[in-house]
């Protein structure tokens, strides 16, 4: 059996952990690891690294940065089959998601290689005679990401490769449900040349996060998780003076209007809604059929379900693998019951899909209920599991009400061969990322990340630009050199 435990000031932690938990292997139940769990002393420890680290990484030069962040790219690229199989063995998707992960990942270590450009200030001269303005971006110091099981690579490298450009020195706190994909990314910043204390890596559960989100010396603070603890990490750090982006759930909807072809779509509800086990903060989970389009999605969606091969990660022939834990999996399964009890219609059942892989794992179907209403549970929770819904609309107006009044607004599509319905959806839906014929419309790395309404608090999206200035503080200067004359005056300064 694995131990997994901290990696602080770019060693493993050599202490005794109070507490400790399990790591399992999805697809057969197995414990296969043990990680360790952070107190407060540990979270002190490396709160001290990070902040000596910073006295020095926040005034090395933009050069030696990227210098380390290109060999960075380089190492994690040539190595991007170990982290995901590394990925696959404790969350259990599909080695083909597992390498789709790092390579969207690898992309925000592409741009963080451009930090250069990013940073560049403004000048202005002669604001007034012999004045000079100008502004500058500077690090904020500590900073700390604590991210998601159900993307062990990409989210951490959504914060950290931006973070550490910007000057900054990074503590990350990945789920403790698969913990090492982190420890092998911080070993690979290590083989890069990254200074001690740079990058650090602590585990655990609340008692962890909590230290984190209280501890004075940490400025800022980025959370990807469920909506219920985005807001309370949001509010408690928020109120011990950090910087917060807290990104929450999602309720993604994929509206289909009659003229849309429908090949293409059943293809994208298939791919979107059970990718991953349906386990992504941009998975699609409701589908807004517009008129006539419902029935030929239920028909097209069943035949290619019919088809799909749920199966170990390991298995090179599988399209799915199983959930996270068997926790999940039951409360996911669950809405299989209580949405036919209120009333949807259950037109596949997951739990009746053959299932190539041990009983003992945590396994379940794709699944669709049709006829869902805005009321249901099905309808008004995150699910975060492979479980399709759709409801019925007669005509784009009713789509864009039923997404107005949804709590979530992380993303939203729409598929159409009209080209004034697309524009007016994009113009007048209430979500923060919206594909116009595509279902996960999640930016490429030189835009930012982030959703409307309860899918996001803060003001800052993840990555991106939106990145650039949450991991820096803007400073603005105004300087003279010429013409200073000894004036002693109480009047307000005025240019001239």
């Amino acid at each position: 059996m694995d131990h997994v435990t901290h990696m602080i000031n770019n060693k493993a932690w050599v202490g005794i952990a109070e507490r400790q938990g399990e790591v399992h292997n999805p697809s057969t139940g197995e414990v296969t690891a043990m990680v360790d769990f952070a107190t407060s002393n540990e979270i002190d420890l490396a709160v001290e690294s990070a902040s000596k680290a910073f006295s020095v990484w926040g005034t090395t030069s933009i050069a030696k940065r990227t210098e380390i962040l290109f060999r960075y790219r380089e190492l994690l690229n040539s190595r991007r089959h170990e982290v995901a199989r590394r990925v696959s063995a404790e969350h259990g998707k599909v080695q083909n998601d597992a390498l789709g992960e790092v390579s969207r990942g690898l992309e925000v270590v592409d741009f963080a290689c451009g930090i250069g450009q990013l940073l560049k200030g403004e000048f202005s001269e002669n604001v007034s005679t012999g004045v000079d303005s100008y502004s500058i971006r500077q690090p904020l110091g500590v900073v700390t990401g604590i991210t998601p099981f159900n993307f062990p690579a990409m989210v951490p490298m959504w914060m950290f490769p931006v973070a550490i450009a910007c000057g900054n020195t990074f503590i990350l706190k990945p789920s403790e449900k698969d913990p090492s994909t982190s420890v092998f990314l911080a070993e690979l910043l290590v083989e890069a040349g990254l200074p001690e204390g740079v990058f650090n890596v602590v585990h655990g559960d609340q008692v962890a996060v909590e230290a984190l989100l209280d501890h004075p010396r940490i400025a800022a603070v980025s959370f990807v998780g469920s909506t219920a603890v985005a807001r309370s990490i949001y509010e408690r750090a928020a109120k011990a003076g950090k910087r917060v982006q807290a990104l929450g759930g999602a309720k993604n909807h994929m509206v289909v209007m009659p003229d849309a072809d429908m090949e293409v779509v059943a293809d994208a509800a298939v791919n979107a809604g059970y990718g991953s086990a349906g386990e992504r903060c941009m998975a699609i989970s409701v589908i807004v059929a517009v008129g006539s389009a419902g029935e030929l999605i239920i028909e097209k969606v069943r035949e290619r379900v019919a088809n799909l091969k749920v199966a170990p990660a390991d298995d090179p022939d599988a399209d799915m693998g199983p959930l996270i834990t068997k926790e999940h999996r039951d409360r996911v399964a669950a809405y299989l019951d209580s949405g036919v009890d209120e009333g949807a219609d259950l037109a596949i059942d997951g739990r009746q899909h053959k299932i190539h892989g041990d009983p003992g794992g945590y396994w379940l179907g794709p699944s669709l209920f049709d006829n869902v209403q805005p009321q249901m549970s099905l309808y008004r929770n995150e699910i975060f599991g492979p479980v399709l819904s759709m409801i019925r609309v007669t005509n784009l107006d009713e789509a864009l009400e039923l997404i107005g009044t949804n709590p979530y607004g992380n993303g939203a599509a729409i598929f159409t061969s009209d080209g004034s319905a697309a524009r007016r959806f994009q113009a007048e839906v209430e979500a923060g990322m919206i594909g116009i014929n595509l279902p996960i419309p999640v930016p490429v790395s030189y835009y930012s990340f982030g959703g409307w309404n309860q899918s996001l608090f803060g003001d800052l999206h993840i990555y991106g630009p939106d990145g650039v200035r949450f991991y820096t503080r803007a400073k603005a200067i105004t300087a003279r050199w010429t013409g200073i004359t000894r004036n002693a005056t109480l009047a307000f300064p005025t240019n001239s």
